[in-house]
């Protein structure tokens, strides 16, 4: 193990320091929580045991009365309209019966909401994505909230689902968990292929049909997208900061594999209670995790969602991250593998290729990740170094792989694809963003050029089927963020953007929605903040302004004058349109008091940080 990078530490001492008196505060109220030497509904009253017991079988009921067998929670975000959480149907049935082989019960505790952003991409529903995070954090809280539970399960693997699970088990983090994955489907038609195509309709080429046929070819079976968006970027960062078993997020689902993950899960979670060596997740959880997230992130050019969302899972545990943090880790860590969107190949290629563990053994390795930190197997990263095999029934962990198998997929340390990470930060008098580079071509990244602005994605697709966007601009999009109508993404500006690119143009995208990890090769600096409803910079952009952006430098300024922009004031804007159908009317209350972008966009309300 190297001696860690001067910077990192830095930051990290940095992040600790500006926390310390919200952390401690954390600490502080999940250790009054705790039942020392007690099981959890040791607490609870006859009738709510009773109550807590009623439908479990009568064999089951008889283990949970004796007060040395502990009653794990399932907190599960099964669905079978999506994809990736198909699979958690049988995981269940799977872990009660584990459970019982070594001295333990459990019980599903609750359910959580699981949308999928890419059905509802470019639709009303997408305005609820963000906030149903939150939601979900609820949920699981809500579920834990019977004090029936001597540790927790957490099955989810989506965009916010991850987040809002993390943020639901430290709220009540004076109980172990572990986070339980279902893995990627299996690899369909390249991503190349997919994305000329979706280009070709965007020109009129091609029909619906063949534009469907290939989608089909792409999303075609049960498991996770296997593009490394913002899903298995979460899988990614729960192996990162130590919640999963060793290298479980890229195993296909219904595979002997899987089941064996997951038995041992819960397996080895029930052990480490029985003899007293789990740790309470809120512990275990300190300032060293979540920069290991943030290097993580860097290293493999994942989600920009992530610059909202691991800030927002760090406050609820007392740990106050910011962009600047961000953009510090990026500039130390090189990037070290390419996956669509970043690259042309999926998950299980990267996996195939070395996977996590070669990734984070070259970071270890080169000082570039806190090995001193607990995990759900124990202390120290070093085991996150090893990948599981299958060998005549059990488990058994071994070496990741000495040398990639596939350098245009996989790169050690000594040759990255780039000596910094994916992300940086935007900023100038027109606020504050972020921009995923890793996608973006090194002549693309610097731009300066008019803006024209519009109020809704739709008006950019009409002005651009209307042929009058053939030059060079920048695409100002505002009234897009968390307090407007709640943040949705704007994949449907990439084909148009990235059409005009590939004629010629010299183009960009500011916005304070959001992106995510399908961020491709439009250079875009998106989470605006302050966004335009709250008087950021970006509401005082006109059309016809010059814009300087480079994302070299991390520059974007409108080259305005001063006293002029100063006195401009944001135009009114009717988002009436955005605040009802398909339920956004019951998320008013969400947006009213929702923060920015760069403090997580949270709406729970006073009680973080």
């Amino acid at each position: 193990m190297t001696e860690i990078h001067p910077k990192l530490a830095a930051v990290t001492e940095r992040i600790t320091e500006r926390s310390r008196p919200t952390r401690e505060a954390y600490l502080m109220r999940i250790r009054a929580l705790r039942q020392q030497g007690r099981v959890e509904r040791d607490q609870l009253g006859c009738s709510n045991l009773a109550h807590g017991y009623a439908a479990m079988p009568k064999t089951i009921k008889i283990e949970m009365l004796k007060h040395n067998i502990p009653n794990l929670g399932m907190i599960t975000a099964y669905n079978d309209m999506v994809s990736a959480h198909q699979p958690f149907a049988e995981f269940p049935a799977w872990i009660k019966d584990e459970a019982q082989k070594h001295g333990a019960t459990a019980q599903v505790a609750g359910g959580t909401p699981a949308m999928c952003d890419g059905i509802t991409q470019g639709y009303e529903g997408m305005e609820l994505s963000l906030f149903s995070r939150d939601v979900i954090a609820m949920s699981t809280a809500i579920g834990l909230s019977h004090q029936m539970f001597d540790g927790a399960l957490f099955f989810g693997v989506c965009d916010k689902i991850v987040p809002g699970l993390v943020m639901g088990a430290l709220s009540c983090g004076h109980i172990p968990g572990i986070f339980v994955p279902a893995g990627p489907m299996t690899s369909g038609i390249g991503n190349k292929e997919k994305a000329r195509t979706r280009q070709l309709f965007a020109e009129g080429k091609v029909g619906r049909d063949a534009l469907l046929e290939s989608e089909m070819g792409s999303y075609h079976s049960p498991g996770t997208c296997t593009f490394y968006g913002t899903a298995n970027s979460n899988q990614m960062m729960m192996e990162m900061m130590g919640l999963h078993l060793p290298a479980a997020a890229f195993f296909n689902p219904y595979t002997p594999m899987r089941e064996a993950l997951t038995r041992h899960a819960v397996a080895h979670l029930a052990e480490s209670i029985k003899n007293q060596t789990a740790k309470p997740i809120g512990e275990m959880l300190n300032e060293k995790s979540f920069v290991n997230a943030v290097i993580g992130l860097m290293a493999t050019g994942g989600s920009t969602n992530h610059t909202m969302h691991l800030v927002a899972m760090a406050r609820t545990a007392g740990i106050i991250l910011n962009w600047d943090d961000f953009d510090e880790i990026s500039s130390i860590v090189p990037l070290l593998i390419r996956v669509y969107p970043n690259g042309q190949a999926d998950v299980n290629h990267f996996a195939a290729t070395g996977g996590l563990p070669f990734v984070i053994r070259e970071l270890r390795n080169n000082g570039l990740l806190h090995d001193d930190v607990e995990t759900v197997v124990g202390y120290g990263m070093e085991v996150y170094t090893k990948e599981p095999f299958l060998i005549d029934g059990k488990l058994e962990w071994r070496d990741a792989v000495a040398e990639s198998r596939n350098e245009d997929i996989l790169r050690p340390f000594s040759r990255p694809f780039s000596p910094d990470g994916g992300l940086r930060l935007m900023k100038g008098n027109i606020g504050r963003g972020v921009i995923k580079v890793s996608a973006v071509k090194d002549s693309q990244r610097v731009i300066e050029a008019p803006a024209i602005v519009f109020n809704d994605q739709k008006e950019v697709l009409a002005a651009f089927e209307r042929g009058e966007l053939e030059r060079d601009f920048v695409c100002v999009v505002r009234f897009q963020g968390p307090r407007a109508n709640g943040m949705p993404e704007l994949h449907k500006l990439t084909p148009p953007l990235a059409i005009l690119l590939d004629r010629g143009f010299k183009v960009a995208l500011v916005t304070d929605g959001r992106m995510s990890g399908a961020s491709g090769k439009v250079p875009a600096s998106i989470h605006m903040s302050p966004e335009a409803l709250l008087g950021g910079g970006i509401g005082k952009i006109r059309t016809g302004d010059l814009i300087r952006f480079d994302s070299v430098t991390g520059e974007l300024t409108a080259l305005v004058d001063e006293k002029e922009w100063a006195a401009r004031e944001t135009p009114e804007h009717d988002l009436s349109n955005n605040h009802y159908g398909v339920g956004r009317e019951l998320f008013a209350g969400f947006r009213s008091i929702t923060g920015s972008a760069e403090t997580g966009a949270v709406s729970l309300g006073g009680s973080f940080t």
